[in-house]
Parts: structure tokens; C-alpha cells; sequence
């Protein structure tokens, strides 16, 4: 059985927790059926925490892991609080109202070409307020789970793949690990 070490495919099955004091509620789930799958020390967007706690572990092995918020999605950040224009999500002059309402996630650009989504938090007659922070920021995360597969990856596996920033329409949160390419694809 090989472990779980750079260049290595894997793929983990896992549930992702938030936890508050002696609470939690299942906010992500990764099954058998629909793992996570990724080469080992390609992305480097994983949470580094995540990475140290799989590393070195074997096909077979579980896992059971709690991260503080600075050591997964990070603090709050009112900063990431921003209001735009209400003119910027207006098509032929009107205000788009099926896709841009209190609750809904935005898919916006960064001036850098990113994909990043915002949560809709207010609207009124002039300006969307969104919050861009991670859904997770500022909570605490427990992952369970186990690896479900690690073998030597293949040299497609290990090709530069395109990563649309973060984003794509699978339902995927991509920031615990995933990439685009294991759910198909970006926009």
C-alpha cells in the first residue's frame, strides 16, 4: 500500500463538519461513490493544515482532524464586505432579480481574471452588498474520513491542469481541495 506523498493520486472520502463548542453540523460530504480526488502537493490551494494531516497516511487509513479557523478558512475578514454598484448586475438595463438576491452566491472577476463568489447580503436602490469571504471563515472544521486510494498518478494526472480560480457550477466547495477537473470542468 502506498502513502500518501507528493506526486501520489488519491482519492479520500470525508465529511466536513463546522464545530461549535460541544455542537457540530455537517456542512460537505465526500463519499465512496463521489470522492475527493486529487494528485498529492499539485494544488496549492489546499489548506496546509489539511495537507499535514493527510500526508504520510495509507490506503485503508481514517482520519479525524479538527482545524482552528486561522489553520482552515482563516478569520472573518470585514474587508472582504464590499458594495458594488447595483448598475453591475444589470442585462439590457435591467436589474438582474433571478440570480442577484439576498442569499444568493454572485459569481464575480478579480481585476487579476479570478473567479471569486460573493454572498448577496444587501441590496437597496444603489449599491449589492457582498461578502466574499469563505463560507467557513471563522468557524472551526473537523474533517472524518478515510483514504479511500493512493497510487502512482499518471502523466495526465500530473499535466498542468486549468484552474478557473476557485469557481465552477458543480456544487463542489473547492477550497477544502478539489479541483475543477474532478467535477467536470469549469465555465
Amino acid at each position: 500500500m502506498g502513502k500518501v506523498e507528493l506526486g501520489k493520486y488519491v482519492e479520500l472520502a470525508y465529511e466536513i463538519f463546522v464545530v461549535n463548542d460541544n455542537d457540530q453540523t455537517s456542512v460537505y460530504k465526500f463519499t465512496d461513490e463521489h470522492p475527493d480526488r486529487f494528485v498529492f502537493g499539485q494544488d496549492l490551494g489546499m489548506i496546509e493544515a489539511f495537507v499535514n494531516h493527510i500526508g504520510a497516511l495509507s490506503m485503508g487509513d481514517t482520519f479525524d482532524f479538527t482545524l482552528a479557523p486561522e489553520e482552515a478558512f482563516g478569520e472573518r475578514n470585514p474587508e472582504m464586505v464590499m458594495s458594488i454598484p447595483r448598475s453591475t448586475f444589470e442585462i439590457d438595463g435591467e436589474f438582474d432579480n433571478e440570480r442577484v438576491f439576498v442569499g444568493s452566491m454572485v459569481p464575480m472577476q478579480t481585476s487579476e481574471g479570478y473567479r471569486i463568489d460573493g454572498l448577496v447580503k444587501a441590496i437597496d436602490e444603489d449599491n449589492v452588498t457582498l461578502d466574499f469571504n469563505h463560507q467557513l471563515a471563522g468557524e472551526s472544521v473537523r474533517y472524518v474520513g478515510k483514504v479511500l486510494l493512493v497510487r502512482d498518478a499518471t502523466p495526465e494526472e500530473l499535466a498542468p491542469k486549468h484552474h478557473c480560480g476557485g469557481g465552477c457550477d458543480c456544487g463542489h466547495d473547492h477550497s477544502h481541495g478539489c479541483d475543477c477537473d474532478s467535477c467536470g470542468g469549469c465555465n
